[in-house]
């Protein structure tokens, strides 16, 4: 199993940038695709971006594509997202997400453990 902790959220202004930090324990990190997703109120969670195990491929959203980039520091166990030009529909709770296999994929049901998600607030 493989445990993960997302932090750097918070509150920022439309045009703001913030940069997300999600730390995994537990199996081989370096070993595994992983992925953001979020989910804003009333709606249901969605696809924000996704890497493979290398960091040499990577898939987003359109909705974020040219705004955010995900990447991984495998020495660290740690997946990024950063955000910039956020607007205020970026509003949503963001989960860091890990697929026990190294095949990419944008499909929620794909990934097998979910971190608690951080609050990323933009305001208009």
């Amino acid at each position: 199993q493989v445990q993960l902790v997302e932090s750097g959220g918070g509150l920022v202004q439309a045009g703001g940038s913030l940069r997300l930090s999600c730390a995994a324990s537990g199996r081989t990190f370096s070993s595994y695709a992983m992925g953001w997703f979020r989910q804003a109120p009333g709606k249901e969670r969605e696809f924000v971006a996704t890497i493979s195990r290398s960091g040499g491929s990577t898939y987003y959203a359109d909705s974020v594509k040219g705004r955010f980039t995900i990447s991984r520091d495998n020495a660290k166990n740690t997946l990024y997202l950063q955000m910039n030009s956020l607007k205020p529909e970026d509003t949503a709770v963001y989960y860091c997400a890990v697929r026990l296999t190294w095949v990419v994929s944008t499909t929620l049901s794909d990934f097998d453990s979910w971190g608690q998600g951080t609050q990323v607030t933009v305001s208009s």
